[in-house]
C-alpha cells in the first residue's frame, strides 16, 4: 500500500531525463504551464485558508456562548 514507493529511487540522472521529456512535450509552452500551475496552487491555498478561518470562527463562537442553565 505504498503508491509512491518509486520516488526514493529517483536519482539525479533520472530527474534530468524526466525534465528532458517535459521539455520535449511542452517546449515553448512550459513557462505558461508552470505559471498556470502556480496560480492554481495559490488559489487552492486561498480556499484552504478561507475554510480554516471559518472553522476558527465557529470554534471561537462556541467557546464564547454562555452555557445554558436549567430552569429550577
Amino acid at each position: 500500500m505504498m503508491p509512491y514507493a518509486f520516488l526514493p529511487n529517483l536519482g539525479p540522472m533520472e530527474l534530468v531525463v524526466v525534465a528532458g521529456i517535459c521539455l520535449l512535450f511542452f517546449g515553448n509552452r512550459l513557462p505558461s504551464v508552470m505559471r498556470s500551475l502556480g496560480k492554481s496552487v495559490t488559489e487552492f491555498k486561498k480556499g484552504v485558508s478561507g475554510i480554516e478561518d471559518d472553522l476558527d470562527q465557529a470554534v471561537t463562537a462556541d467557546k464564547k456562548s454562555p452555557p445554558d442553565r436549567p430552569n429550577p
